[in-house]
């Protein structure tokens, strides 16, 4: 018998205020955290980063995407100060 069985069983062994409190309590328990949806965007982006990885390219840190932007828009980083 699986553990899900075994307790169902049990719950139906037992009286109905029994069986309320067994509920309430389970009510009572937080609730799993669900995965939030991933966006098209953010499954292109881990797609991305995945390909990156695997070319063996090394990933920027957050000061070389900080320099990398800078220097892309013609200006200073905070990193260069």
């Amino acid at each position: 018998m699986t553990t899900e069985e075994l307790v169902i069983e049990k719950i139906r062994k037992l009286n109905p205020e029994q069986q309320q409190q067994v509920w309430e309590f389970i009510n009572t328990l937080p609730k799993p955290k669900e995965e939030p949806e991933i966006s098209p965007l953010g499954k292109r982006l881990r797609e991305l980063r995945a390909e990156i990885v695997a070319s063996g390219e090394p990933l920027l840190s957050r000061e070389d995407l900080e320099r990398e932007l800078a220097e892309r828009r013609g200006g200073i980083s905070n990193w260069d100060e």
